[in-house]
């Protein structure tokens, strides 16, 4: 799920970035691979944490296109998002400390990317005819394999989860949260994430890790 994120980022940085003199050309792939480390090590960090429900709630609004207010969605609500703005602080800073770009140039390029690939993510993954990406996939792929909420018979969990709470998913309505516990799946997931944190540690002094496994898809 990791390749779907960096090729949305991808798509919205042929303007933000490959087109935008402030980016030396060539950083521009590392810069696009920053950004997709930014969001992915973000929802892994939130995670870890124990604040899964966050992702869900940032999830359910729907990444609707409008730019109205309200629980719609749309880019005007996901920039006013905590989860948003995090990303967005953190993102600037490494383009300045990192890549010497202006704070204006910077700030610039961060409030464009980050956001417009987010809510693409969030479009594409309430997406019930877009298999190829799914909750489960993304939150798996950052935990380390399958999702501790993978349930019997193949089924998606968090989509379901997702689905039941964006009315998206009928066959989950059965009441409350769709008979899922969600605080046992926010349990497990922290669990997961947390000795994925201790793998990467592990494995980052000899290489490897969540931006050698981004640069990857560059080639």
């Amino acid at each position: 799920m990791l390749e779907q994120l960096f090729n949305i980022v991808k798509h919205f940085g042929q303007d933000t970035v490959v087109n935008n003199p402030e980016v030396p050309n060539e950083h521009n792939q590392d810069v696009m691979a920053d950004a997709t480390k930014t969001i992915a090590s973000g929802f892994q960090n939130i995670t870890a944490g124990g604040g899964f429900q966050s992702i869900l709630d940032l999830f359910k609004g729907g990444g609707n296109t409008s730019s109205g207010s309200g629980s719609g969605g749309g880019l005007a609500s996901l920039v006013k998002n905590p989860i948003v703005t995090m990303m967005v602080g953190y993102f600037i800073s490494k383009l300045v400390s990192k890549y010497k770009m202006s704070p204006s140039a910077a700030s610039s390029v961060a409030n464009n990317l980050i956001p417009n690939s987010l809510n693409s993510l969030i479009q594409q993954t309430n997406d019930s005819g877009n298999p190829k990406l799914t909750l489960d996939g993304l939150i798996g792929s950052l935990v380390g394999g399958n999702t501790a909420a993978s349930a019997s018979g193949g089924r998606s969990m968090l989509q379901d989860l997702l689905g039941n709470l964006t009315g998206g998913n009928s066959a989950a309505n059965t009441g409350g949260s769709g008979g899922f516990n969600i605080q046992d799946i926010i349990g497990n997931l922290t669990q997961k994430a947390q000795n994925n944190f201790q793998g990467d540690e592990k494995s980052s002094s000899g290489g490897g890790g969540l931006m050698d496994m981004i640069k990857g898809f560059m080639k």
